[in-house]
């Protein structure tokens, strides 16, 4: 399988195998007007097997969905066909709008325009809690 390289924009690499369609579902990707590459289970050395990403197009990107889905992946800002910049995406302390608490008592179900708030409460386990319930979410 051949996938052309990008000229200008985002390549996200490194994503475990199968956390590809929810990096894109989380980042939006299909309401951009570029092109847009998923690949799935290619081979790696490191990984033995991996997602990838490739976005014809620079935006913003948002590091905190990443590193909630993904905290390992490498995000690479390509130009004029080279990669300019790499960064490497770490768990975030608190998550605002990315899951929706599923506790029916939790407040967020009665105010709707309260933001959704996740703490990062126990980062070797990858636990986070919601800000007003403390449901904990997997």
């Amino acid at each position: 399988m051949n996938i052309d390289s990008i000229k200008n924009g985002i390549v996200i690499d490194h994503i475990k195998a199968k956390n590809g369609m929810k990096i894109y579902e989380a980042l939006n990707l299909k309401e951009l007007q570029c092109s847009v590459a998923i690949i799935t289970n290619a081979k790696s050395q490191k990984m033995e097997r991996k997602d990838i990403i490739k976005i014809d197009k620079e935006f913003d990107i948002n590091l905190d969905a990443l590193g909630f889905i993904d905290p390992d992946i490498t995000i690479n800002i390509v130009k004029d066909g080279k990669i300019i910049e790499k960064k490497h995406i770490e768990k975030p302390e608190k998550i605002i709008n990315i899951v929706k608490c599923k506790n029916p008592r939790c407040i967020t179900c009665v105010e709707k325009e309260l933001d959704q708030i996740f703490i990062l409460t126990d980062k070797e386990k990858n636990i986070y809690r919601c800000k007003y319930c403390e449901m904990r979410m997997n």
